[in-house]
């Protein structure tokens, strides 16, 4: 066995609330982080398992895909937002986890939503943190969107006269109601996805699959 193999598969997980939605899964797949992973004012990011091969890390869900393009990380769950936004080589999504379910939409204030319509701009500018996905979703129709780059408290945008419209993750849509705004454009659905280092998928190919099997048994069980 080669010293690549024998290094530890490491598993990347994202912070906050998609991080509740995934365990149950990670869990069913019979992975079990050490106590400190659960532990709220534990300061450290990497975690070993019950899985002697196998660690975890907890990162920024935007970062995700960037540790598993990279080989940071051998897995990891992400948004499809997050892996359509960067669109890395790198990565292969095998598995739907079915969690995490949103939506990329644009909301403008719910004064103008009225008389507006998106099927007659020509050019739009934008504040989001989804920068390639809004320019692409536009050219498809042949509009010019000039974006703002914004990493969050995308909702005051408009309010503070940045621009008019957003482009934004959207849940519930309770944080645009509260700041005026209101969906005008769905761009696409949102879920989390399990991912993998084409590179570490070539090379270790029985552990990989393994593991893209006892998830997607996982997910089949949180289903039933």
């Amino acid at each position: 066995m080669d010293a690549v193999s024998n290094e530890k598969l490491v598993l990347a997980l994202p912070k906050g609330r998609i991080l509740k939605e995934v365990m149950p899964i990670v869990r069913r797949a019979g992975i079990e982080p050490e106590a400190a992973f659960d532990d709220a004012d534990a300061r450290q990011l990497r975690f070993t398992t019950n899985i002697p091969g196998l660690d975890v890390i907890r990162v920024r869900s935007f970062d995700v895909a960037t540790f598993v393009a990279f080989g940071g990380a051998h897995l990891g769950v992400a948004g499809n937002d997050v892996l359509m936004e960067f669109d890395y080589q790198e990565i292969y999504a095998p598995l739907d986890l079915d969690v995490g379910h949103c939506r990329i939409s644009v909301a403008e204030p719910a004064d103008f939503a009225g008389d507006d319509d998106p099927a007659r701009w020509s050019s739009v500018r934008v504040a989001t943190k989804y920068p390639g996905i809004t320019r692409r979703h536009f050219a498809r129709r042949g509009v010019q969107a000039d974006c703002i780059k914004l990493n969050g408290a995308m909702e005051l945008a408009p309010q503070l006269g940045l621009c008019r419209r957003i482009v934004d993750l959207v849940s519930t849509g309770a944080t645009l109601k509260a700041n005026g705004l209101v969906e005008i454009e769905t761009i696409c659905e949102i879920t989390s996805r399990l991912t993998v280092n084409r590179a570490a998928w070539k090379t270790r190919s029985a552990e990989i699959n393994d593991w893209i099997g006892r998830f997607g048994e996982a997910v089949d069980a949180e289903a039933a």
